[in-house]
């Protein structure tokens, strides 16, 4: 019972987001009849399934919202920005809810009950108050019948009846049967056909030779219709045709059908528009004449019915549609699997003890020297890599779900300010590790927030500089080296350098006269408590979230940069790691301790020249670059070797090196985290464990390189001016 609920829970809350998502297209007016089916299939989901684990608050509230999706897609009442903020919020509402069931509360919190009622009570208002028969978002005038006779003829069941020459010697008088009919409705034409009619001369004065064609107008189903005829049903022919009005609403009853592997006439009878009679009498003729018979070709069922006459091509058409995307579904679904994150986090966690283990047996092969033994183990050692690499491929998930969120945030921002803003996602589809995914939605909304409230101009002002009235917003995501950069970046008016620059003087972040590169000016944003807004509103101004930003993401062992033109727009890059738990490293030794490199950050290694020993800098290919001894930096016990080398490390556009006494060569690296009294250790990012069981602490290379060029910043505002 616990699996089963859990699988409701996850799955309503993936057709809570699919139902956002729907409504937000149907609100940029790119929606059309098919979307208002997703959501109103979204919300049916949802409250069968909560039917299903008998959670009645949730299918009591879904069920008005509903309703009222019903009457949004029968073009009884019109889509308006105000509906779909509504439903967006009802929405919302049911998030809410399963969150109450997921702690098994049988009835929801009083307030979150009061709220519910308050939401439903302006929805059904709502519902009540708008102009009916509007056509919904993207039909055409074109789609709404006509008044007058084909209004009436195109709402008629047409039924075609021929019975057999011996119905009257059974007893059965055909007239009757007409007679009954209208007492479901109205036979608004009825033509004798006489075209069986012998000659007078081979006329059988007890056969009956008469058939009719009727149209008939009821609010009858078709099994109802069909049931009029049940006691001469074998003494006739009969089609009955439903209305053309009744395609539209059989086309949506097949959309909402449960997503189960049905047949094409199961499908038809599920939705009523054929009958179990008209089936099995389609199956029937499908079934080759006589036993023995050579097998003729077999006629597909819906061919037959609709010669039958019996259920219109149209329908059959969608309804074959319908079963292949059903079944190309199970197919998919067949080869996927939900796993707990648990399970699959202790699976992590062996494969990293089998890298150890394996970086062990390496080292003892190593050491005796036997070739065998060698070969046993470098064979192993790739087995190990390739099942870590499998195991890791595992945890990643596709970014483009966290993008898709800030479609809601970008729409409820940019009207609360009341922007005109459009979302443009792309690299949705780019994968990177669960646990990264988990950590960097954060960060992104503070930077989105701050794009929609600072970057991008109000209307006005966009018109006024020759700009598109509507501001554009971009999240983009991409591997590269090893890394995944996602971007956002705005077209609004970049960031303010000179109100930048008297912020910090102000704060006492910057001493007067004292000259910044335009990064270093940008990069000042980060400061902790830093803020360039005049006033505090619900959405900034209290200095708090950029550093935030900054903070999280080099806790992901990341790197954020920000890029600005003014007039053009504010561009942030956010390089992290794939991973969280399993890297490539690049070992070093310095003192009596190993230290570990990320292996994507290292450049290159060289040898420390005598004569730059005792600077903080040295010429790379005349580029300066600022180095960090870890001797010092640590306070490593023991006097500098004579020999010393440098590990060049990048991270984003900066460049330092990181002065080691011995390169070890690369190693895989199983992070382990620092307990709680190193959390606050500059320059260190986590721990692994060595072949030889010792411990080797991994380098926090960011960290290592703000120290590097804090220091080299200070040095150069110290030394006087040649």
């Amino acid at each position: 019972m616990d699996e089963l609920l859990t699988v409701f829970v996850t799955e309503s809350r993936e057709q809570l987001a699919a139902l956002e998502a729907a409504l937000l297209q149907l609100e940029a007016a790119s929606g059309d009849a098919d979307t208002l089916h997703a959501i109103f299939r979204a919300a049916h989901t949802i409250k069968g399934g909560a039917g299903v684990i008998e959670c009645d608050y949730i299918v009591a509230f879904t069920h008005v919202v509903e309703n009222v999706l019903d009457q949004l897609r029968n073009g009884d009442i019109a889509v308006s920005a105000e509906l779909i903020a509504l439903l967006l919020a009802c929405g919302d509402h049911i998030g809410l809810l399963l969150g109450e069931f997921e702690i098994r509360r049988v009835h929801p919190t009083a307030e979150l009950q009061l709220a519910g009622d308050a939401l439903l009570a302006r929805l059904q208002r709502d519902a009540r108050t708008a102009p009916p028969g509007l056509p919904p978002a993207g039909a055409s005038s074109a789609t709404q019948p006509s008044l007058g006779q084909d209004m009436i003829e195109s709402e008629c069941w047409h039924i075609s009846l021929r019975f057999e020459r011996h119905v009257l010697k059974n007893g059965m008088d055909p007239l009757s049967f007409l007679h009954y009919l209208g007492t479901l409705g109205t036979i608004v034409h009825l033509e004798t056909v006489a075209d069986a009619m012998p000659p007078a001369d081979q006329m059988d004065a007890e056969a009956c030779y008469l058939g009719f064609e009727i149209r008939f107008a009821s609010c009858a189903d078709k099994t109802t219709i069909e049931r009029v005829f049940e006691f001469v049903r074998d003494d006739c022919t009969l089609h009955i045709l439903p209305p053309d009005s009744r395609l539209a609403d059989y086309i949506d009853l097949l959309q909402s059908l449960p997503e189960d592997t049905m047949r094409l006439g199961e499908i038809l009878v599920r939705i009523g528009a054929l009958t179990q009679a008209e089936l099995d009498d389609g199956l029937l003729m499908q079934q080759p004449p006589m036993a023995g018979a050579a097998p003729p070709d077999v006629v597909p069922l819906g061919e037959i019915l609709v010669q039958q006459q019996v259920v219109q091509p149209k329908l059959v058409e969608a309804a074959i549609i319908r079963q292949a995307r059903v079944s190309d579904k199970k197919t998919a679904e067949a080869r996927l699997i939900r796993i707990q994150a648990d399970k699959l986090d202790r699976l992590i966690d062996l494969v990293g003890e089998l890298v150890i283990a394996s970086a062990s047996v390496s080292l003892l092969a190593s050491r005796s020297g036997r070739a065998e033994l060698l070969e046993a183990s470098s064979l192993m050692m790739r087995l190990v890599e390739s099942t870590r690499d499998s195991a890791l491929q595992l945890r990643m998930v596709q970014i483009g779900e966290t993008f898709s969120r800030f479609n809601r945030i970008v729409r409820d921002v940019s009207k609360e300010l009341g922007k005109d803003i459009e979302l443009v996602i792309t690299g949705g589809e780019t994968e990177l590790d669960k646990s990264v995914v988990e950590k960097i939605g954060d960060p992104l909304i503070h930077l989105v927030r701050n794009a929609i409230d600072h970057g991008i101009e109000p209307t006005a002002r966009r018109t006024a500089a020759g700009k598109p009235p509507r501001g554009r917003l971009e999240l983009n995501a991409s591997h590269d080296s090893g890394s995944i950069v996602i971007t956002v970046s705005d077209d609004g008016g970049g960031l303010n350098r000179d109100k930048i620059v008297a912020k910090a003087t102000e704060r006492g972040l910057l001493q007067p006269g004292h000259n910044l590169s335009e990064a270093e000016i940008d990069n000042l944003i980060f400061e902790p408590g830093f803020s360039t807004a005049d006033h505090v509103s619900s959405l900034s101004g209290r200095g708090v979230g950029m550093d935030v930003v900054k903070r999280n993401i080099q806790s992901l062992r990341g790197h954020v940069d920000v890029r600005s033109a003014p007039g053009a727009g504010t561009r942030f890059s956010i390089r992290l790691p794939l991973t969280m738990a399993i890297i490539d490293g690049f070992l070093v030794g310095t003192g009596q301790a190993n230290y570990v490199v990320p292996l994507d950050m290292v450049v290159e290694c060289l040898e420390l020249s005598p004569q730059t020993s005792d600077n903080h800098y040295l010429n790379l290919r005349g580029e300066v670059l600022p180095f960090i001894r870890l001797h010092e930096l640590f306070n490593l016990p023991g006097k500098r070797p004579a020999r010393e080398n440098v590990v060049v490390v990048r991270t984003g556009a900066q460049k330092v090196g990181i002065v080691v006494d011995q390169l070890l060569g690369e190693f895989q690296t199983v992070i382990k985290p620092l307990g709680h009294l190193f959390q606050s250790l500059r320059g260190i990012g986590g721990s692994t464990i060595l072949g030889s069981g010792e411990v080797a602490l991994i380098l926090d290379v960011p960290a290592l390189v703000a120290i590097a060029t804090r220091r080299e910043s200070r040095e150069a505002a110290s030394t006087p001016a040649t």
